[in-house]
C-alpha cells in the first residue's frame, strides 16, 4: 500500500489532460534517474499515481517532465506536468 495519491496532468502545446497510463507505467517502470525518489511508486489509471512518503509532487512533475520531453512526447516543445496530492 502507497501513502500518498498524486493527480498527473501534462501539458502540451496549451492543452491539458491526464497524463496516459502507458507513460506512467513507463516511467515509473525505469530507473533512468539513479534516484530512489521513483522506486515506489505505482501507476494506478490515467492521471493517477499512488506513491511513497519519499516522494513530492513537484519532484515527480520534474522527473517526469523532462522525461517525456526527452521522449519527444511534446511534439517539439517542452512537456509541463502538473502533479497534485489528492
Amino acid at each position: 500500500m502507497y501513502a500518498q495519491k498524486f493527480k498527473v496532468n501534462v501539458v502540451i502545446r496549451g492543452q491539458t489532460r491526464a497524463c496516459p497510463l502507458e507513460w506512467l507505467d513507463q516511467f515509473c517502470m525505469r530507473n533512468f534517474t539513479n534516484s530512489a525518489d521513483f522506486d515506489d511508486t505505482l501507476p494506478v489509471a490515467e492521471g493517477q499515481v499512488e506513491a511513497s512518503f519519499r516522494l513530492t509532487p513537484e519532484r515527480f512533475a520534474e522527473g517526469l517532465g523532462a522525461w517525456l520531453t526527452q521522449r519527444g512526447k511534446g511534439e517539439g516543445q517542452p512537456v509541463l506536468v502538473q502533479v497534485t496530492r489528492e
